[in-house]
């Protein structure tokens, strides 16, 4: 498979992280530190579920056709619910809820299943393991620039929005799950 097709795989599969990004990133200011580890976990997910179809293929990609969508959906409506309904009780901004471990891991979830339909449909095309390690390092980084730039633009965006932000970035969530389940 050429590297570009490879690249552009890697592009497409974190569209859906970039918005997450920009709606964590509207909900309050985080340091460098918050920034790394959300990056690290939207990546590593994306990254560990597209090997995850690689490795079971068929099968898996069954399952997802059948019910990933609905699973996505359920994490980002939660999570996306929440933030709204908690925005209304702010008059000034906070750090969004993606500092929270477990709401941060349902996220990455939710935005990375269909890294694992791509892994499943690489493994029908008969891709090799260097072909998967290629694209695995390429999804990482690719996945884990945008969460950085999706972030830092999230923050700039929260300067205008203000205590609004939380509510944005709900909103966002909330698309996102709804636009996966009308895909489907």
């Amino acid at each position: 498979m050429p590297f570009t097709s490879l690249l552009l795989l890697a592009l497409g599969l974190c569209f859906d992280t970039f918005a997450v990004s920009l709606s964590g990133g509207a909900g309050g200011k985080l340091t460098a530190g918050h920034r790394m580890k959300i990056a690290a976990v939207l990546a590593a997910a994306q990254t560990l579920l597209l090997a995850a179809g690689w490795l079971l293929g068929a099968p898996v990609n069954a399952y997802m056709m059948a019910f990933g969508h609905r699973i996505a959906f359920a994490l980002l409506a939660f999570t996306g619910g929440k933030m709204i309904m908690e925005s209304f009780g702010k008059t000034t901004p906070r750090v969004t809820t993606l500092q929270h471990l477990r709401t941060l891991l349902a996220v990455a979830l939710a935005t990375s299943i269909d890294a694992m339909a791509a892994g499943a449909s690489l493994a029908f095309v008969r891709l090799p393991l260097s072909g998967l390690l290629t694209e695995s390092a390429l999804v990482f980084f690719t996945t884990a620039a945008v969460a950085l730039a999706g972030m830092l633009g999230g923050n700039r965006l929260s300067r205008h929005l203000g205590a609004r932000a939380e509510l944005l970035g709900g909103i966002i969530l909330l698309a996102i799950g709804i636009k996966i389940v009308l895909m489907h």
